[in-house]
């Protein structure tokens, strides 16, 4: 996914510039380290529930101030410092698109994402 594309497609929406003072975006990345115990993770094997996500990415365009999100979730096997997940939440003010940005985060990894760590 190029982000900057996907940031000038979202700028052309209809109403933007008028809804929009804010855009966040989330690019996650494999580490190549495990978050328990920081042993070293040689890939990683990840499986999103996009229709999950889907009721997720709505759940959070329905809150106040926010004009769009956006989720891309890659799946399959990826190695360290392969992008794995990208979040772009654009709305009104920094106070909504920030609250949103880490609702969407934590519910998209909590609740639509599986992953099995790969050790070296």
């Amino acid at each position: 996914m190029d982000i900057n594309k996907a940031l000038a497609a979202l700028k052309k929406e209809p109403g933007f510039a008028d809804n929009v003072g804010m855009v966040l975006v989330h690019n996650g990345i494999v580490r190549g380290w495990s978050r328990k115990d920081h042993s070293e993770v040689s890939a990683i094997e990840v499986t999103p529930d996009l229709d999950k996500i889907e009721e997720i990415r709505q759940e959070i365009e329905a809150y106040e101030g926010i004009f769009k999100a956006r989720a891309y979730a890659l799946s399959g096997r990826m190695q360290p410092g392969d992008d794995v997940l990208y979040l772009i939440v654009a709305g009104d003010i920094r106070e909504n698109v920030k609250a949103a940005l880490a609702d969407f985060l934590d519910r998209v990894k909590a609740e639509a994402v599986s992953k099995k760590e790969i050790f070296a």
